[in-house]
């Protein structure tokens, strides 16, 4: 352990400990888990995921592959979960960190709502899912968050640092620059859900056409006033067949 003048210095995420420590964030092994993830030893979501912001409410739309390494791993993956009554989470990177942060947000939404007797805003919510990943406990995740409060609807991209910005269209993943082209090019901030599902839709054609960690179907999240819908389909031109 370095003594506490040397404080500024240290790297949690390392293993390096403290005179307070150890707290949230400091890892012994924390280079070994690096490693995993890195050489592919740990299943990755590898992914595409998108979040667009309308009037009526947020669409969020992922691919379903996971990969291990340059094998695909999972053909089924759900990567979009609802964490709050008006609230869902994408989650893009290491599947075993993504789900213990998903379960965790869920924790403390209902924790909030049950102390406070009313729900967590977006904002708190993503300074949250923030916070959380800036505690290095959830190594490589950088989810999209898209939700409705009392102010309207929020999409939030946070990155694996938990550097967070309110987006009206983001992207995350190994797919990423294919479906912003589209977004880009086909996003309006005045379109309807339904009109943002078939953006999303191609959003993630496009990725999954080019993407070779990105595939295998599309999860898609609607979130409005009434609360949190998510479908799945396997085949992404039947559903934008049923949107045309």
């Amino acid at each position: 352990m370095r003594p506490s003048r040397d404080i500024g210095d240290l790297d949690p995420l390392g293993g390096d400990e403290t005179v307070f420590g150890p707290e949230l964030g400091e890892f012994p092994n924390a280079d070994d888990r690096a490693r995993a993830v890195d050489e592919g030893e740990a299943m990755k979501t590898g992914t595409t995921t998108v979040g667009l912001r309308t009037e009526g409410g947020v669409v969020l739309a992922t691919d379903m592959r996971a990969s291990l390494g340059h094998m695909v791993s999972s053909k089924d993956v759900q990567k979009v979960e609802q964490i709050h009554p008006r609230g869902a989470l994408t989650i893009a990177g290491s599947v075993s960190a993504a789900q213990n942060l998903i379960q965790t947000l869920k924790a403390e939404t209902n924790l909030y709502e049950a102390r406070r007797g009313k729900e967590m805003s977006m904002r708190a919510l993503s300074t949250l899912t923030g916070n959380l990943l800036r505690s290095g406990a959830f190594y490589i995740v950088q989810p999209i968050l898209g939700g409705i409060d009392e102010e309207g609807a929020h999409v939030f991209s946070i990155d694996p640092a938990g550097g967070m910005t309110e987006e009206e269209y983001t992207v995350t993943g190994s797919g990423s620059q294919y479906a912003l082209g589209v977004l880009e090019q086909e996003y309006d901030e005045d379109m309807s859900v339904e009109e943002a599902k078939t953006v999303a839709a191609r959003a993630i054609k496009s990725a999954v056409e080019r993407d070779l960690a990105s595939g295998n179907g599309i999860n898609v999240a609607v979130v409005t006033e009434e609360g949190v819908e998510i479908t799945r389909h396997k085949e992404i031109d039947e559903l934008l067949a049923a949107e045309a």
